[in-house]
């Protein structure tokens, strides 16, 4: 079996565990992913199945577009759900107008310092697992940048927004950022990828489906290597 698989990965389980279903289901080891989603995520997780795995550095390399809730007035040391409240603030009586005009700050070329929960390594430990022992270390800032950032809806003290950015951004930091412009902090409390460079969430299939499905059904629904990879890795 050889191609790319497109899930809908469920909420709760890392972006390896979804490795390790399809491995167990399709009984084959070389299976990968391209692009990470935390835990808490759901959305389009692009795995690479069989000889797939060698154009991983292409698929990883395309922007990603994100749904995703920030809860104002509540900051975690993770900044998102999964993580401990840190700080709790009453959240200002803002207007649609005044949350756009903010997010227009953020779009464009920047430099973004990674979270200390994050799966970046220093002298060869993640930062998270320094992170649970109360470590703090210096990080390098990351270059990224911000194609569209737009509100979908404010109910305070909550809002929602869709995010187009190159790979390597962290929402949950967006969400962080975006609540400390508003004078109250925040957090990021859902994530969804909707997007994976041409990839979207309408050609993904939940992994309890593809589960169901039989080994000739699930080979159906591979994309040829040659139709998936970007032109420049042909």
């Amino acid at each position: 079996m050889e191609g790319v698989l497109l899930v809908d990965k469920p909420p709760g389980l890392t972006s390896h565990d979804v490795v390790y279903h399809l491995r167990r289901k399709l009984q084959m080891k070389k299976i990968g992913h391209a692009g990470t989603l935390d835990p808490m995520a759901t959305g389009v997780l692009v795995m690479l199945i069989g000889k797939a795995t060698r154009i991983s550095q292409y698929l990883i390399s395309v922007d990603k577009i994100y749904e995703g809730e920030a809860t104002l007035g509540v900051v975690t040391d993770s900044q998102d759900a999964e993580g401990e409240v840190m700080m709790t603030n009453p959240v200002p009586e803002l207007t649609e107008s005044q949350v756009r005009e903010t997010m227009k700050g953020f779009l464009g070329d920047q430099y973004q310092m990674p979270p200390m929960h994050s799966a970046i390594k220093k002298d060869g430990v993640p930062l998270y697992k320094m992170a649970r022992k109360g470590e703090e270390v210096e990080r390098e800032p990351r270059f990224i940048r911000i194609a569209s950032f737009d509100l979908n809806s404010l109910t305070l003290p909550k809002l929602t927004f869709t995010v187009h950015c190159t790979k390597g951004t962290y929402v949950r930091t967006i969400a962080h950022d975006l609540g400390n412009k508003l004078g109250c902090g925040a957090h990021l409390s859902a994530l969804r990828r909707t997007g994976s460079g041409k990839f979207t969430i309408d050609q993904c299939l939940p992994l309890d489906q593809i589960e169901a499905l039989s080994l000739p059904e699930i080979e159906k629904r591979l994309i040829p290597v040659h139709e998936a990879a970007p032109p420049v890795a042909r």
